[in-house]
């Protein structure tokens, strides 16, 4: 089955940054002055460092600001696969997603009633766009997150 692939390509804004305290509130300013609503957004730590993860309502416009204030920033294309709110429904996901052999490289999610938001990082992008659709699931467009 075709689709038009490249609307369901979100992007989301990752930014490298020293594990330090204020660096949030600093991403937080840059967006606030930039006129950037932040949508959703999680923190991976490591030694010293972290990677916040960001979807915003103006990407283009967030990652300008966040390179000229100095931000390690970059690109990153992800998937919004909406999820029934209720137990088991991430489970019936990735049992979709495995049989059909894509491997999640890295997720979040966050609530939407009446459903739920899971944000993929996949390998195959556009077998992970046809598995979904394919099975009678939503995937939410760039639209969704402007």
């Amino acid at each position: 089955m075709k689709h038009d692939l490249e609307k369901y390509r979100i992007k989301q804004l990752s930014i490298f940054s020293e594990n330090r305290p204020g660096r949030l509130m600093d991403l937080a300013r840059d967006m606030k002055e930039a006129q950037v609503n932040i949508l959703g957004f999680t923190i991976a730590e490591g030694s010293g460092y972290g990677v916040v993860r960001m979807l915003v309502d103006k990407p283009e416009k967030a990652y300008e600001k966040l390179a000229t204030q100095g931000h390690v920033v970059k690109f990153t294309d992800v998937l919004a696969v909406k999820m029934e709110d209720k137990p088991g429904g991430l489970y019936d996901l990735t049992v979709l997603l495995k049989e059909a052999g894509i491997n999640i490289e890295y997720a979040y999610g966050y609530r939407n009633s009446p459903a739920a938001v899971l944000i993929l990082k996949v390998e195959d992008f556009d077998g992970a766009i046809d598995t979904v659709l394919g099975s009678g699931r939503t995937l939410y467009d760039v639209s969704h997150f402007r």
